[in-house]
C-alpha cells in the first residue's frame, strides 16, 4: 500500500506538471517555463535544507559528468515541454515510455552492458510500438512526434549519467545541481523572448516547479516499498490516466494505436527489467 500512495503521488504530479506546461504553452517560452522550474525547485530545495535537522552533503566532485547529465535533461525537457504544447498529452507520454529502451543501448555502447536475447527482444518491442503511435508513411509524419523522440533519447543519456553518478552521489545532491546548472542555461536562453508572467501564469509556474520535484522524490520513495517491476507497471497507469486528462480539459482523442503501441512499449520495459532466473536465486 506504501508503494500504491507513493506511486499515487507520482502519477499526480507528472499529471499536473503536463497541465501546467500545456497552460502556458503559447503564453511564455518553454526556456522561460524550464527558467522558473530550475528556480522554484532550487527555491525548494534550499528551504529543505535549510530546515533539515541532517544537512545532507551537496558537494560534488564529478563536475564533468554532473554538467553532461544537465544539459541532456535540459533538452530533454525542453524537448517535452514543446511536445506537450503541440501534441495530444496520451501521445507525448507514451512516446516518453521509449526512455528505458534508449537507455538501454546507450548503456550497452557506453557503460559496455552486456546485451543479452532478452534485451534486444525488448528494443524490438519498443521499436514496434513507436512505429504504431507514429505511423510512418501512413501520413505525413508530425514532426513534433520527433521532437518528443528526441527529448526521450536526451533523457536516456541523463539517466545512463545519473545511474553512474548515483554511486558516489546523494539524490538531493543530483536534484540540488540540477536545478542549480539549469537555472542560468534556461535564463540565458529566454532572454531574447523575455516576458514577465502575469496572473495564473505565476500559478502554474508554482506547479510546474514543485511536481517537478515531488514526481522524483515520489517515485524514488516508491521504489523502497517495491520491485522496480511493480513501479514500472504503476507508472503506466500515466498514459491512460492522461489521457482521461486530455479527453475531459482539451477534448483529445484517444487512438487506438496509442493503446496498442503503448501496450508493446510497456511489454518492452517490464521485459527490459526483468531479471533472469539464476541472477534472482543467486
Amino acid at each position: 500500500m506504501h508503494a500504491v500512495a507513493w506511486m499515487s503521488g507520482t502519477l499526480v504530479s507528472f499529471c499536473l506538471m503536463a497541465i501546467g506546461a500545456r497552460e502556458l504553452s503559447g503564453e511564455l517560452s518553454v526556456f522561460q517555463t524550464l527558467f522558473f522550474r530550475s528556480a522554484i525547485g532550487l527555491f525548494a530545495l534550499l528551504l529543505v535544507f535549510l530546515m533539515s535537522r541532517r544537512k545532507t552533503v551537496i558537494r560534488t566532485d564529478r563536475v564533468g559528468l554532473t554538467l553532461l547529465r544537465n544539459v541532456f535533461h535540459f533538452f530533454g525537457q525542453y524537448g517535452w515541454f514543446v511536445g506537450i504544447g503541440l501534441l495530444p498529452l496520451a501521445e507525448v507520454f507514451a512516446l516518453e515510455f521509449t526512455v528505458p529502451i534508449w537507455t538501454l543501448i546507450i548503456a550497452a555502447i557506453f557503460l559496455r552492458e552486456k546485451i543479452t536475447v532478452r534485451k534486444i527482444v525488448a528494443v524490438s518491442l519498443g521499436i514496434v510500438g513507436v512505429l504504431i503511435i507514429v505511423q510512418p508513411g501512413y501520413a505525413i509524419i508530425d514532426s513534433a512526434s520527433f521532437i518528443v523522440l528526441a527529448a526521450a533519447i536526451c533523457y536516456a543519456i541523463s539517466y545512463t549519467v545519473t545511474r553512474a553518478l548515483s554511486v558516489s552521489e546523494s539524490a538531493f545532491s543530483i536534484l540540488f545541481y540540477m536545478c542549480l546548472i539549469q537555472l542560468p542555461i534556461g535564463l540565458i536562453l529566454s532572454l531574447e523572448d523575455w516576458l514577465w508572467p502575469a496572473g495564473e501564469q505565476w500559478l502554474w509556474l508554482l506547479v510546474i516547479g514543485l511536481t517537478a520535484l515531488s514526481a522524483h522524490y515520489c517515485l524514488a520513495k516508491a521504489m523502497l516499498f517495491t520491485e522496480v517491476t511493480t513501479v514500472v507497471t504503476l507508472d503506466f497507469l500515466r498514459l491512460p490516466l492522461i489521457g482521461l486528462v486530455g479527453i475531459l480539459l482539451y477534448a483529445e482523442p484517444v487512438k487506438a494505436s496509442l493503446i496498442l503501441g503503448g501496450g508493446l512499449m510497456l511489454l518492452a520495459n517490464l521485459i527490459s527489467i526483468k531479471q533472469p532466473t539464476k541472477a534472482r536465486e543467486n
